[in-house]
């Protein structure tokens, strides 16, 4: 007879020598899958070409790049499971939009040189850990 406290026990074990094989990097983006998740995000992963959706994630780097001739405020958005550009045109500066802040994004997901943008989503800077 076996106790049903004995699958459990086996179960945090595997997660507990899981967690100790992996690496760093594949935590923290196992977390920012979480915290995405969290948030009702679709994960970058699963954005496709020509279709709106809510992202979630944190940014990696923010540069200005211009477009055309005009300023465009270029940010990467991880979420543990890709990225994505979220480019705002004719902005040089957004107060809030810096490197490791996080992000809840909204829009229309396109291609462009292989990489998937989002232009001039609607934002919500998030407080971490939420």
């Amino acid at each position: 007879m076996t106790s049903t406290a004995e699958p459990s026990k086996r179960g945090g074990l595997r997660a507990f020598f899981s967690r100790l094989t992996t690496s760093q990097s594949e935590l923290e983006a196992q977390e920012l899958r979480e915290d995405a998740e969290n948030t009702g995000a679709t994960p970058i992963v699963a954005c496709s070409n020509r279709r709106r959706f809510c992202v979630a994630g944190t940014l990696r780097t923010v540069t200005l790049r211009p477009r055309g001739g005009a300023p465009a405020l270029e940010a990467e958005l991880y979420d543990g499971s890709d990225v994505i550009d979220l480019v705002w045109l004719g902005r040089r500066k957004i107060a809030g939009i810096e490197p490791g802040r996080i992000v809840k994004a909204e829009g229309l997901v396109s291609m462009q040189d292989g990489r998937k943008v989002m232009f001039n989503p609607r934002y919500e800077l998030r407080p971490a850990g939420g």
